[in-house]
């Protein structure tokens, strides 16, 4: 089954080329380019794409008002340039299924489309590290505003995941994709999205950041080299 997909950006550049590197996938199809917001909820409800990839800062109507108006009815991953922490938040309380940086390459582009399909969320892996190094610091700094000595990764007690899923969670929190997970522990991406899917069923998580979250709060995160 092929992919339908809708592309919103105000750069013709930026939507040429994810239009070659989109069709170049055999299970997916660019149906539409919309240079601004307003075109973009038009041609959305006028195709009915099975994806939407939206920017941020567009003409008319902004990528996270686009987010609102169709994700009640169409799944919609942003991709842009900027990351800020504002408009991740926004993005996915409005309900979108990804949030993807420009600079995070091809391949994590077509695994966004694919993970929107399949009910996941991706978040590019530099994103999740940056928030959630930044509630961890605001969660340990002491009362003078000195962050104490960080402990050791432990197990965390009385959870519902099995050996495996901590460190799946491990390895979320340190911001890898399913492909890179699955390379860490000599599985395959799609068995590492299995896990995933799992532990979100398990801990109620929304998404990835919650996994993350989850992890940084209990105490298994550990940076990549601890």
């Amino acid at each position: 089954m092929t992919t339908r997909i809708l592309i919103a950006d105000d750069q013709e550049d930026i939507r040429s080329g994810f239009r070659l590197i989109l069709d170049s996938q055999p299970d997916m199809t660019v149906v539409g380019e919309a240079p601004d917001g307003e075109s973009a909820v038009a041609l959305a409800r006028e195709l009915r794409p099975d994806v939407v990839l939206a920017d941020i800062r567009m003409p008319k109507l902004d990528g996270l008002e686009v987010t609102r108006l169709l994700a009640p009815v169409t799944r919609v991953v942003v991709v842009t340039t900027f990351d800020l922490d504002e408009y991740v938040h926004t993005a996915l309380r409005n309900g979108a299924c990804g949030f993807l940086l420009k600079r995070s390459g091809p391949t994590l582009l077509i695994e966004g489309v694919r993970a929107a399909m399949a009910g996941d969320t991706l978040i590019s892996p530099q994103i999740t590290v940056r928030l959630l190094s930044r509630l961890t610091a605001a969660g340990q700094d002491g009362p003078d505003g000195a962050s104490p000595r960080r402990a050791a990764p432990q197990e965390p007690q009385g959870h519902p995941l099995t050996g495996r899923e901590v460190d799946i969670v491990r390895l979320v929190a340190r911001g890898l994709t399913n492909a890179e997970i699955g390379a860490e522990l000599f599985i395959t991406a799609g068995t590492a999205k299995t896990h995933i899917a799992n532990v979100q069923a398990k801990l109620g998580a929304r998404n990835r950041v919650g996994i993350a979250a989850w992890a940084w709060e209990h105490g298994v995160a550990r940076a990549e080299g601890d």
